[in-house]
């Protein structure tokens, strides 16, 4: 370690006694025949943001009591300013879209792209829907209904319905000639149902 750094030079282990600040010349009170010292600030106004008036106490207070930022505005203008108010008066943009937005074209794309090679990042196809795959067991139970595949749990339940109702013994008059094929019917709406597809 170099003890003879300039680091070390700049290292100070008392703190060194505040130098007293000049005062400035005193400011006159800004209000016309005073000619107290000015030492409050007061806001010119609208659209003189930044600038003050200094005045005493009592003709700040005067002043303070009087005034009003929206003088000379009307009913709509206050509206309007009080509704960019809530965003701070920053310039706002819609969400969540991109059509119309700056830096994209009608058909999506973006402005800076002539050839159109980053068209397809802003149009994605809807993923293709694929149909589903049954085990050979769930397809012998779509068979034994009468129905394919595409039938929805709705159309099954109406299906086994019909079936059970037509098949069933007592609909058959005590007729037990059909009670295999019902068998077969309720053994297949079981594994529908298991499936989650009734």
């Amino acid at each position: 370690m170099n003890l003879n750094s300039p680091l070390f030079d700049r290292i100070r282990t008392q703190r060194e006694p505040r130098r007293e600040e000049k005062r400035e010349a005193t400011i006159k009170c800004d209000s016309p025949g005073c000619a107290a010292e000015g030492t409050y600030r007061a806001p010119m106004g609208r659209l003189r943001e930044g600038q003050y008036f200094c005045f005493c106490l009592d003709h700040v207070r005067e002043y303070n009591s009087n005034y009003n930022y929206f003088n000379g505005m009307n009913d709509a203008d206050v509206a309007r300013y009080m509704k960019d108010a809530t965003v701070g008066h920053r310039p706002t943009w819609t969400m969540g879209t991109r059509r119309g937005a700056a830096g994209f074209r009608e058909d999506g794309g973006p402005t800076g792209d002539p050839l159109g090679m980053y068209r397809a990042r802003h149009h994605r196809r809807a993923p293709e829907k694929r149909e589903p795959r049954y085990s050979p067991v769930t397809m012998r139970a779509f068979s034994a209904l009468g129905l394919d595949d595409a039938a929805g749990p709705e159309i099954v339940r109406a299906r086994y319905k019909e079936l059970v109702k037509r098949l069933h013994p007592d609909a058959n008059g005590g007729d037990r000639s059909r009670e295999e094929k019902l068998r077969e019917i309720i053994h297949a709406y079981k594994t529908l149902r298991a499936a989650r597809l009734a």
